[in-house]
């Protein structure tokens, strides 16, 4: 943003007389735009009319997706990914803002288009990428729309070539609190769209009292079909004091107020009207937490009420079946 302001002021200073666009085409391109992020990329392109076409260079977007998320890299994301609108630029504006809390009254009339998607998953510890990965699922069988919604990354042979070496100990969980960071971009090669469905950080670290691995929880809260839902990437680490951290498992999954899992046809019907019509606001830190942690309450707080009303009733039912025991008896014994 600071580089922005600078383009403004020069521009300015020059009372217009002096544009931007007259500096060589390669000084922009490649000493300047190319030391941009992309929020600040996106941003250039409002400064002035002339740096509108520059800043939609597709090399300049194609490397700022690749430096933050590596399983761009990979062949099918980035063949799927040259059919967007506006090729990586589409990308960058679909998934690195986090997608947004929207109410949709029209889910239950969703036409399901998407026969395929893609997962692109990028896991970072202090910022430095740590494990990439891209999966492909297919949307169209009967026991997809009919069973759990659910994807799973890790397989087994793969546990050993994902250590990470910092030590663990007591600070383990704050570390990983503090420093992991996680995006899981869903990629829809029908709508030539895609969302990340994963927040930022963490939003919630905890160790198992039993085996002593740890659950490193990131969420996203959307409106479903009948209510809130959450989207949950759970990644599961493991390690011995002094030595070091093992990822043993990572997935996905959409649960609902209830805590039930959601099927893959609810599923898909959000994820595609989260990508037509979703809102994405950049991150800010502690936002994802909070609505998680707002989603937990609103959970307890309905299971207590459910469980209130069961219990009502099924006292209701004793006494309603007591007095016509009773009634009965008292027939029998004065008949």
């Amino acid at each position: 943003m600071v580089v922005c302001g600078q383009l403004r002021t020069w521009d300015s200073f020059h009372g217009g007389d002096q544009t931007l666009s007259r500096l060589p085409l390669d000084i922009l391109q490649t000493r300047i735009f190319t030391l941009l992020d992309g929020p600040t990329l996106a941003s250039t392109s409002c400064v002035a009319t002339d740096l509108r076409a520059l800043s939609a260079d597709e090399t300049l977007w194609r490397n700022i997706c690749r430096s933050i998320w590596p399983s761009v890299n990979d062949l099918r994301v980035s063949g799927v990914v040259s059919t967007f609108a506006a090729g990586h630029r589409t990308l960058f504006s679909d998934s690195y803002p986090l997608l947004h809390h929207k109410r949709n009254s029209n889910l239950n009339d969703q036409m399901i288009t998407t026969t395929r998607l893609i997962s692109a998953v990028d896991i970072y510890y202090q910022n430095v990428p740590i494990f990439s990965k891209v999966v492909e699922t297919e949307t169209v069988t009967d026991w997809f729309f009919c069973s759990p919604f659910g994807i799973g990354l890790l397989e087994p042979r793969e546990y050993e070539q994902r250590r990470e070496r910092h030590e663990v100990g007591v600070k383990w969980l704050k570390q990983l609190e503090e420093n992991m960071r996680l995006s899981w971009k869903m990629i829809d090669p029908e709508l030539r769209r895609a969302v990340n469905v994963s927040s930022d950080r963490p939003v919630s670290v905890k160790k198992h009292w039993l085996t002593g691995e740890v659950e490193v929880k990131f969420a996203t809260v959307v409106d479903g079909i009948g209510g809130p839902v959450k989207w949950e990437v759970v990644l599961t680490c493991g390690g011995k004091e002094g030595g070091e951290t093992e990822m043993t498992e990572l997935s996905m999954g959409v649960e609902d107020m209830e805590g039930k899992r959601l099927n893959g046809r609810d599923s898909l019907v959000i994820l595609q009207s989260a990508m037509e019509r979703g809102e994405r606001r950049r991150a800010r830190f502690g936002v994802e937490r909070q609505r998680y942690e707002e989603f937990v309450e609103k959970r307890r707080v309905w299971r207590e009420e459910k469980q209130r009303r069961e219990s009502a009733a099924d006292m209701l039912f004793v006494v309603v079946w007591v007095t016509l025991f009773i009634s009965f008896l008292r027939f029998v014994m004065f008949r």
